[in-house]
């Protein structure tokens, strides 16, 4: 992706951060290698809970707690399903289902749905993170993130999960 498109996508976040933004409540989960990556680079261990499954924790103001200052104090290294930013996903009869949040809930998705580009290179990225995190996490935590609700979303893929 080039810098310029990185920049839009940036200011897209800056702008949704300023109103709330895909931080605030946001738990993302957690790997055993990405907790490692993350206390390997300072993050404390009181930034982990597990509540079902690993994840971030929520700071006092009710944003993830290494959102400080107004942006992502772990941005180079952040868990896989911020970096998918607005894809999520399902797991369903052995299909990956990735959803595309509404424009009405990231402003990003402005500017991927007018980039096809962009929203390719994201989509490639935001796929990859996720079954990353599919191989990574046990099992029984997967079942777990599987039954997060994720309203305002778009299906937009079915990938066929391997056996």
């Amino acid at each position: 992706m080039d810098e310029e498109l990185k920049r839009s996508l940036s200011r897209a976040c800056d702008e949704c951060h300023l109103a709330g933004g895909c931080c605030f409540e946001a738990r993302p989960p957690l790997s055993q290698r990405r907790i490692e990556i993350l206390m390997e680079n300072g993050v404390s261990p009181d930034a982990v809970e597990f509540a079902g499954y690993k994840r971030l924790c929520l700071g006092e103001d009710g944003f993830c707690v290494l959102f400080r200052d107004g942006r992502c104090s772990i941005h180079e290294i952040k868990p896989e399903t911020c970096v998918a930013g607005p894809f999520t996903f399902d797991v369903n009869g052995g299909m990956l289902q990735i959803f595309l949040k509404k424009e009405s809930i990231c402003p990003m998705v402005r500017i991927l749905r007018s980039n096809r580009r962009a929203y390719d290179a994201l989509f490639t990225t935001a796929v990859e993170r996720i079954m990353d995190l599919l191989r990574a996490v046990p099992q029984e935590e997967m079942a777990q993130i599987l039954k997060i609700d994720e309203p305002e979303t778009d299906l937009v893929a079915e990938i066929p999960l391997g056996g």
